[in-house]
């Protein structure tokens, strides 16, 4: 077997480049078939991409940080030190398959019972950093990347991933004086964020001139003159890169702006009895319980199947509209690489229960960035749950190229008229932000009134399921 070179894979919806968070691997290091070498980040996630050959790393192709376009090479494998080209070992590690799901490469087989190399932690001590004129180190594993920091107490402070690494020096941050929030105590990319948003100690106020060719009076200690502001000196406008999951949400949400003539509409609603029916419902059955969010979203399914044209998207190049057959739902999550909108696809099939389930499991992934770019597009409405920041009202940006979101308020006691007399009941803002070229405001009006009193009865579902 001569040397294999691995390219940068199609990673699937459209995606041609990656930027390279963290090698797995260093140079020498043996790998095994669909072991992970690298740690990518795409417009959609980080993906861990796998490797399909077996041998000993003899190049890296790229540093972390640089981003990568797809079909260029990633990594070159060689046959192992000591086995001759075709060793048995690669054979049959090709021939117990590629567990791989990545879109271009892998042999397509099962993957089971193969051992994969772990990646090491090394507490070595942190190289000083380069100057700016060197030239770039060559990337490293993270057994390199990683090194401890003394914090007080004498306990070690851990930095694995050189982006977080980078991140902190650019900043003027000694991570020393952070408090790992990873296993073991790890500093993390959130970790170096949160010390960033702090505040921070107040430097020493240099005066400033009222006008332009005023010249400051006494000392950088010194009084200030009457008439003049004292401003911090030295201080530096944090500039964050529009870089991957960050910058497509800007041109996704720009597009949205400038394409879609959207409207909003909203309306309040006693949620009391929703909240009591999702109650009784996980009294009956604790093992499975079923979620607000998952009730809410039963709603929008019922309200879609009687007003499909909500459930829908504007072809401008073919100039038509186009009413999806099946609800693919999606549902906006907060997550610290921020706004992403994972997709349900036929929710309109599930039931309750399932949809319960699936929300569940498909939050928590979107929040570790695990989801493959697959279930991150495709949506044919989405539903947004902004009451759990705490909020009423909101207006939000339709998720191109969809028609309609459904926004959904928190739910908190309020005076309401109940049989024409004053009560305190649980009570939601639902608003409605539409496409106006798939529909009018009957339309809409019809569904947003639909889901409110489903919201307030919810026995109303049980015609429509």
């Amino acid at each position: 077997m001569t040397e294999q070179v691995f390219l940068l894979p199609d990673l699937g919806e459209g995606l041609t480049e990656a930027e390279i968070v963290e090698w797995r691997v260093a140079v020498g290091d043996t790998v095994t078939v669909d072991q992970s070498v690298v740690e990518v980040e795409t417009a959609k996630a980080v993906v861990d991409v796998p490797c399909p050959y077996a041998g000993r790393v003899v190049a890296l192709h790229g540093a972390a940080g640089e981003t990568r376009p797809v079909g260029q090479p990633l990594i070159t494998i060689a046959p192992a030190d000591g086995e001759p080209a075709g060793h048995a070992t690669y054979r049959e590690e090709e021939r117990a398959g590629s567990g791989n799901v990545l879109i271009g490469y892998g042999t397509g087989h099962g993957a089971a019972g193969r051992r994969r190399r772990r990646p090491r932690l090394s507490v070595a001590p942190e190289p000083a950093p380069a100057p700016d004129f060197a030239p770039a180190p060559a990337p490293a594993p993270v057994a390199a990347a990683s090194g401890p920091a003394a914090v007080p107490g004498g306990a070690v402070a851990l930095v694995i991933s050189p982006i977080v690494r980078r991140l902190a020096r650019e900043h003027g941050i000694d991570p020393a004086t952070l408090r790992g929030s990873g296993p073991g105590g790890v500093v993390r990319r959130a970790d170096v964020e949160a010390a960033l948003a702090g505040p921070a100690p107040a430097p020493r106020p240099t005066p400033v001139p009222d006008r332009p060719d005023a010249a400051p009076t006494g000392g950088a200690d010194g009084p200030t003159a009457a008439g003049r502001v004292a401003v911090p000196a030295g201080e530096e406008d944090l500039v964050v890169p529009l870089t991957g999951v960050r910058k497509v949400i800007a041109d996704k949400l720009s597009r949205s702006r400038r394409e879609i003539p959207e409207v909003t509409i909203w309306v309040d609603a006693d949620a009391t009895a929703l909240v009591e029916t999702r109650r009784a419902i996980n009294a009956a059955t604790p093992d499975a319980p079923v979620s607000l969010l998952a009730l809410l979203a039963r709603i929008c399914l019922s309200g879609l199947r009687r007003f499909p044209q909500l459930n829908a998207r504007v072809d401008t190049e073919g100039q038509r509209i186009v009413q999806s057959r099946g609800v693919h739902l999606g549902i906006a999550a907060q997550t610290d690489r921020g706004l992403v909108v994972p997709v349900l696809r036929d929710a309109h099939l599930l039931t309750t229960r399932e949809l319960a389930a699936a929300l569940a499991e498909t939050t928590a992934a979107a929040r570790a960035g695990t989801l493959p770019p697959a279930r991150l597009t495709g949506g044919t409405f989405t539903l947004n749950n902004y009451g759990v920041f705490g909020v009423d009202g909101s207006t939000p940006i339709i998720n191109h190229p969809e028609a309609a979101l459904l926004g959904v308020g928190r739910i908190v006691d309020k005076p309401w008229v109940v049989d024409g007399q004053l009560a305190v009941r649980k009570v939601t803002q639902l608003s409605l932000t539409f496409d106006h070229r798939v529909c009018d405001g009957g339309v809409a009006g019809g569904f947003l009134r639909h889901v409110a009193d489903c919201v307030e009865q919810p026995a109303l579902l049980v015609a429509n399921v």
